[in-house]
């Protein structure tokens, strides 16, 4: 700890207070789980179609969740407004997504169902997720494949035509629909295919190149946002009936993330800032099998496909001296597969959680490999030369061929001839805007869909589950239940109603402050300052000092920040500085944030390793009886006001919560 932070190591309590507890008030809880969707379904209010059309819905995102729901309320009749802070739909980050979707429908008769699938991510999840919520996920994952199969999305099929599947970590069957190494382009093209015949129709409207800079709210109820064109620096108020958020992960709040550069927090962020509750903000996902970092000057990380476990094995040299070696000069005998030594059960497919937690220690034990960074070997082996020896050369190529060239382009290695090194990064996100069963926030009228909630992951996402829930809201949650709130819609309200006025008035008062600070530090300076802070220290080990120590150098870099950042351009044009200063402005509030959570979560779960709680033989320990709730943050106000922490109790019925096992 260095001398400019506390001398003493704060407890959680130091940093917020606690408040009432929360439910979910939605979700039908007199009936089982299974009948939960049904239930809710057949009883949610309707909209008339010849209203729909004086109805007006605000979707900001234009990824698998937000095109997808923009598409089918357009198709049911509603006008939809859709924002994207890309130069097209098509450009939202869903498109690189690489493995597969999964869905529960057992075509290669391996004894699946939408229970297993079900279990499968509230396990995968160290029993951090909503059960109703989950189950839901499940249910409707069938659905999906169909529905993109219909819009021709060409997944991989079999011999004889079926569609093929594949395996994902923290499974033990083959439910994963795949095209290549693309499946998240393919899907987002065929969302995006029918949010323009929407488009066409006239029932949607797209604002491209249009970013949101806050949320209006009157009296409790989301009533529209204020977001600046990008292009000519207007600051424009969009107003309608409900306002859906579909803007993704938060990710790159760590500045080194498998993220684009332009995923951000700031309309969740703002959300939060006007009352929505922030769910698990510290739930974080590390990707085990990235492109490790290369050197100082990175930008962001390459995310390598987790489908690649299915036929690569993962190892480590067993002996230090060997890592500077050849790979192909170290012996069989002399390697350590080590996933299949020690989880034996699910080998190379343990969850994303696990694979990422072992290759660190076996780098921090001295046994990485490649490049040495800051005088640390940072990676370990994914190896196909098993594979290419049992399926043939032009198997693997089928199955992988895209990934391994892009490994190669990124690398200049040949991983038919070498083996890839990976090693964990920062990639999704589990903690998003607290939402109930309807997908709606504390807001009333402002729902979340897609990554940008928290509701459906838990503590850890399974691979390939991450498409599933984007399109499962889009497609089959959201317009069932953003009905049941528009059947009866609030009040709407102009551009001179006080709320607006004072919400534009901020965005502009913020954007000015950035211009005429004038210091003497970048933008990208400072969130990559922040970005150390959080992997050091919230990223995948934990520990109560060093989140004590994040916390305090957080607050003093938020301060200096608003004092010393230099933004330059102006206002009135394309001006790219500004627009990260905005984001990063969030990220250094939500960081500090996720850090509060961290700090008061004292127990490991997921990928979530906290140095203060583990079994003896080194493996995550969750501590039920304190913490099994959902941790639903409130925005604490400006001027040193603490956030407040509300609990929603997290119980199973369907399911029995126990420690995981996957050896």
């Amino acid at each position: 700890m260095t001398e400019s932070t506390t001398t003493r190591v704060s407890d959680a309590a130091d940093y917020f207070t606690l408040g009432d507890a929360i439910a979910d008030t939605k979700a039908p809880h007199d009936v089982s789980v299974p009948q939960m969707w049904e239930e809710r379904k057949a009883h949610a209010n309707l909209v008339n179609p010849a209203n729909r059309r004086k109805i007006k819905v605000i979707m900001v995102g234009t990824g698998l969740a937000g095109a997808s729901a923009a598409a089918t309320l357009g198709e049911a009749g509603y006008h939809v407004e859709s924002f994207c802070y890309q130069d097209s739909p098509r450009r939202a980050h869903s498109i690189a997504a690489q493995g597969g979707i999964n869905a529960a429908k057992n075509y290669r008769n391996d004894g699946d169902s939408v229970y297993r699938l079900f279990y499968d991510t509230v396990k995968g999840g160290d029993f951090r997720s909503r059960e109703s919520n989950s189950w839901r996920l499940a249910e409707v994952s069938a659905s999906i494949i169909d529905q993109c199969v219909a819009q021709g999305v060409p997944f991989a099929r079999e011999y004889g035509g079926l569609l093929d599947n594949r395996s994902f970590g923290g499974v033990q069957v083959s439910r994963t629909f795949y095209a290549r190494g693309q499946t998240g382009q393919q899907l987002l093209i065929g969302a995006y295919q029918a949010l323009e015949r929407q488009v066409a129709a006239g029932t949607v409207t797209t604002h491209t190149r249009h970013e949101m800079l806050e949320l209006v709210v009157v009296d409790g109820v989301a009533k529209g946002i204020i977001v600046r064109d990008m292009v000519t620096g207007e600051i424009e108020t969009h107003l309608g009936d409900a306002v859906v958020l579909a803007t993704g992960g938060y990710g790159n709040v760590y500045f080194l993330s498998t993220n684009a550069m332009g995923c951000n927090v700031t309309a969740a962020w703002r959300a939060h800032r006007k009352g929505a509750y922030m769910g698990n903000p510290c739930y974080t996902q590390i990707h085990p099998t990235c492109i490790p970092v290369s050197g100082e000057n990175q930008s962001k990380l390459t995310l390598m496909s987790e489908s690649l476990r299915n036929d690569g094995r993962i190892w480590v040299p067993k002996k230090k001296e060997d890592c500077a070696k050849d790979p192909r000069d170290i012996p069989e005998e002399d390697r350590d597969y080590y996933l299949e030594r020690i989880y034996p059960a699910f080998g190379n497919l343990v969850p994303r959680d696990i694979a990422s937690r072992q290759a660190k220690y076996m780098c921090d034990d001295g046994r990485g490999v490649g490049p040495e960074v800051d005088g640390v070997r940072r990676g370990v082996y994914l190896d196909f030369a098993d594979a290419i020896d049992r399926l043939g050369l032009e198997a693997v190529k089928t199955k992988y061929g895209n990934l391994f060239d892009m490994y190669k382009q990124i690398t200049a290695e040949n991983p038919y001839e070498l083996p890839m090194r990976v090693y964990p990064a920062v990639h999704y996100v589990m903690g998003g805007l607290w939402v109930d069963y309807d997908l709606e926030s504390n807001v009333s009228g402002l729902f979340v869909a897609g990554e940008a909630n928290f509701s459906d992951q838990g503590a850890n996402r399974l691979g390939a589950s991450a498409l599933m829930q984007g399109l499962a809201d889009g497609y089959f949650v959201l317009p069932y239940t953003i009905a049941n709130y528009l059947a009866h819609p609030a009040e709407r309200i102009d551009e001179s109603h006080p709320a607006v006025v004072e919400a534009k008035q901020a965005v502009e008062e913020r954007i000015n402050h950035f211009l005429t600070v004038n210091g003497t530090r970048s933008v990208d300076s400072y969130h990559k300052e922040l970005g150390h802070l959080m992997w050091e220290y919230c990223g995948m080990e934990r520990s109560k000092e060093g989140l004590t120590h994040a916390i305090e150098s957080i607050r003093e870099l938020k301060a200096d920040f608003w004092k010393n950042v230099k933004v330059l351009g102006t206002a009135d044009t394309l001006n790219q500085s500004l627009e990260r200063a905005g984001r990063v402005a969030d990220f250094l509030e939500l960081g500090e944030l996720m850090c509060i959570d961290a700090l008061n979560r004292r127990e490991s779960a997921g990928g979530h390793f906290r140095a203060e709680s583990q079994t003896p033989d080194g493996e995550a320990e969750r501590i039920d009886e304190e913490f099994a709730y959902v941790a639903a943050w409130e925005w604490g106000g400006e001027d040193g006001h603490t956030p407040v922490l509300h609990q929603e109790a997290l119980s199973y019925e369907a399911i029995e919560m126990k420690a995981r096992s996957y050896k």
